[in-house]
């Protein structure tokens, strides 16, 4: 594996955390079994939880629930 720095001028150290994380995640993920499914994304990261509930309509009165900072 080669690992090229193309902008910038890290130190050894930001360079030695970078690559211990690089290996961290080489290492995991040889380590799943093959074709295994990733694990499922987290739901407040799921774009349809918006859509799945009709949003709030502002009523007649809203404005008089408004805060503007005098």
């Amino acid at each position: 594996m080669n690992i090229k720095v193309v902008r910038g001028n890290p130190t050894p150290e930001e360079l030695a955390a970078a690559l211990a994380v690089v290996r961290a995640r080489a290492a995991a993920a040889a380590t799943e079994p093959p074709g295994a499914d990733p694990s499922p994304r987290d739901a407040w990261s799921d774009p349809s939880r918006i859509a799945a509930h009709r949003l709030p309509q502002p009523g007649p009165t809203a404005w008089t629930r408004t805060y503007w900072p005098g």
